[in-house]
């Protein structure tokens, strides 16, 4: 086991696509790391620069006190496991597993001990004759993890694995995977774009636009404290509603929230919002979970547009009426930005909650739930 350094890391392809801008990270020995992110962002770049695949333009990675930018693959002793399985499809699911161990040149008394005690952890040993067509999906990404651990490595790494599976299975292979490193304490980096995955798996969770760094936190602390607009937007499922709004004062002397032509005085978050700044644009936040029928405290008003049973629950996808308002300009460019459509409000409402697209629906809000950003994207 091992601990993980990125210092100062940048990549720069030939092309002079920049896929990687000033990376800093520590992954402790022992921790399930994930790093997540729309595709392109750099994350898969970053782990096959971990593994002395891709080339450093800058920085330093550092496997324990070691730095490894010019030590080979082999020597960094860590072990793949790709979204293609990757696996031997003339060998038996027993050799796919020996294989790594035949390249090391390990007794052979010793590769059938380790491959028996690989295949019984993963619920392989009745599968160890037959070749990998002959299994499901499920059970060719358990042979891919088998063949990673039946090494014994420094550190594990993810990329995308369970993306060739569906649904279910995927579920499935999660859970195994999180009881898997949390028994075997192996270092884990784990890739993938999947935000259900990252914040169920990782006892940390990176999260990555551009090849930049955004926050960095256990998932717990990334839903409830989001460091931008970004990180906002990308958790959740579905992810926060932005939208333009304002702060101004009430007669009584309540801070009072600006969205549009509504207006809510704020009691309960009083002394919060009294240090946001005062008739400037800013970007408030909502969950879906912060909206609710209940009509005491503060409301908003909106036009219903979609609807999305889930059975449990509904998503209402509403329009807030007339979101614009002077001066909100710099609001909507910074939406725009990360894709964000302006003025959209969704809703996560009881299944037997009375409404239909066209209708215009009033909700209560938790406004202890609410977030504010600045015009940089920043939370405040």
């Amino acid at each position: 086991m091992a601990t993980i350094e990125f210092r100062d890391i940048e990549k720069i392809f030939d092309d002079g696509t920049q896929a990687v801008d000033d990376f800093s990270l520590n992954v402790q020995d022992g921790e399930f790391m994930v790093f997540v992110g729309p595709s392109g962002c750099g994350k898969s770049t970053l782990l096959r620069m971990l593994a002395g695949l891709e080339e450093i333009t800058s920085g330093a990675i550092l496997i324990g006190d070691n730095i490894v930018n010019d030590w080979t693959p082999q020597r960094r002793n860590i072990a793949m496991v790709f979204q293609n399985y990757a696996l031997y499809p003339h060998m038996s699911v027993r050799r796919n597993l020996e294989f790594p161990l035949r390249m090391a040149k390990m007794p052979k008394s010793d590769r059938q001990r380790r491959v028996a005690e690989t295949a019984e952890l993963l619920g392989l040993t009745a599968y160890l004759e037959r070749r990998p067509k002959q299994l499901s999906g499920g059970q060719r990404q358990r042979v891919a993890m088998g063949r990673a651990v039946v090494r014994k490595p420094s550190v594990f790494l993810m990329d995308e694995p369970l993306s060739n599976l569906d649904a279910k299975m995927r579920v499935q292979i999660r859970t195994e995977i999180a009881a898997l490193q949390k028994r075997l304490g192996t270092t884990t980096i784990y890739v993938t774009h999947d935000q259900v995955e990252a914040m169920t798996l990782g006892t940390r969770v990176a999260i990555l636009r551009d090849g930049i760094l955004q926050q960095v936190a256990p998932p717990k602390t990334l839903y409830g404290r989001p460091a931008n607009i970004f990180v906002a937007s990308f958790l959740g499922n579905p992810g926060m509603s932005l939208f333009p709004a304002n702060i101004s004062r009430s007669a009584q002397g309540y801070p009072k929230l600006h969205v549009g032509e509504q207006q809510l005085e704020l009691k309960t978050t009083a002394s919060r919002a009294a240090e946001l700044p005062i008739d400037q644009p800013l970007v408030a936040g909502l969950r879906p979970e912060a909206l609710t029928p209940v009509r005491e405290g503060p409301q908003l008003s909106l036009r219903v547009e979609t609807i999305e049973s889930l059975g449990h629950e509904q998503l209402v996808y509403g329009q807030l009426p007339n979101a614009n308002y002077s001066g909100s300009e710099s609001v909507d460019h910074l939406l725009q930005s990360i894709g964000h459509s302006t003025g959209q409000l969704i809703a996560r409402l009881p299944v037997d909650y009375a409404v239909r697209p066209g209708n215009d629906l009033t909700v209560g809000i938790d406004e202890r739930q609410l977030y504010f950003f600045n015009l940089e994207g920043k939370a405040l």
